[in-house]
């Protein structure tokens, strides 16, 4: 299996808890606090080593909460690359209102990177990278990190033959959609990100399929995948148009969803699986990850259960 090493560069202690009703004005009575590392790059790690696989986690971590998380790390059994972030470590909370199903998520912005906290990262990330392995870039960028950071880490990996999977948002996304040189390998986005990229919407399968076509043809990634929720996701790439299906599940918590789509994906790339059968057990996860509460992700039996409704086809 090849090496796979996550990014996070703003990783997040992550706090979830339920209460019987969201209102504004009086306090609400909530039940006991679940604590879980968070960060794009982190449960993406999670993900892999549930399906069996083994990735390790480049983690930029400071102070009480930067701690707190490397030690729920630590008892997870993920290998670290430890880098020392500026500032505090940021928290997230999230908070499920019984009455109505619903989830409000509240996230902070993290701590403020100067250009040398780049130039660290930089380095540091190249250094633990061997050659041919897999490196998947995950989530947001604190603030103070350029958006040709992908771009950079990309340059600066390449010697090393890396295998570059982004899945990011915001302002970087769409410097990347642009089409940048060098590009990652994959570049994966969702729906919504899609259509404000695209200033159309994207109805079916077959348009979001084209327009992750329009954004390979660009330079934006040599394959580029669009989540499209419940409905699936799509692929463009060297094979042409992939589609696979969401299984059918009861959706409790979209947490992380993503985050187990793109871990699923990288485990199946780095054991041998083809590109299309990857994509159907990032669905698989993901599809799994929905069905559990507040933070927690799949499991590898029900991953394995469900993949059997999301196999791969191609949109002739």
């Amino acid at each position: 299996m090849n090496d796979i090493l996550t990014v996070t560069l703003n990783p997040a202690l992550d706090l979830s808890t339920s209460t019987d009703r969201v209102v504004a004005g009086p306090k609400l009575r909530c039940d006991a606090m679940s604590v879980d590392p968070g960060g794009g790059g982190i449960n993406v790690a999670r993900v892999v080593a549930e399906l069996g696989g083994r990735a390790r986690a480049f983690v930029a971590l400071a102070g009480p909460s930067g701690m707190r998380l490397e030690e729920s790390l630590a008892q997870l059994g993920l290998p670290l690359v430890r880098m020392k972030a500026p500032g505090e470590t940021r928290e997230s909370f999230a908070v499920h209102d019984r009455s109505t199903g619903e989830q409000f998520r509240f996230v902070l912005p993290g701590p403020v990177w100067s250009e040398a906290d780049v130039a660290e990262s930089l380095h540091a990330i190249a250094t633990a990278v061997p050659q041919g392995g897999i490196v998947v870039l995950s989530g947001s960028q604190p603030p103070g990190v350029p958006l040709e950071f992908p771009t950079e880490l990309c340059r600066a990996l390449k010697a090393r033959g890396a295998y570059v999977i982004a899945d990011t948002s915001g302002e970087a996304l769409t410097y990347l959609a642009a089409g940048t040189d060098p590009a990652p390998a994959v570049l994966r986005m969702d729906s919504a990100e899609a259509e404000e990229l695209a200033g159309r919407p994207l109805v079916s399968r077959r348009e979001s399929a084209e327009f992750a076509a329009e954004l390979v043809a660009r330079g934006a990634a040599e394959r580029v995948i669009l989540a499209r929720g419940a409905d699936g996701s799509v692929m463009a790439g060297p094979e042409g148009l992939t589609q696979v299906s969401a299984a059918k599940v009861s959706v409790l918590s979209a947490v992380g969803a993503g985050d187990s789509f793109v871990g699923a994906f990288a485990y199946g790339l780095a054991s041998g699986m083809s590109a299309p059968d990857a994509l159907a057990l990032g669905a698989a996860a993901a599809s799994s990850t929905v069905t559990t509460p507040g933070t927690q992700l799949c499991t590898g039996d029900h991953v394995r259960e469900l993949l059997a409704q999301c196999g791969a086809s191609f949109i002739a």
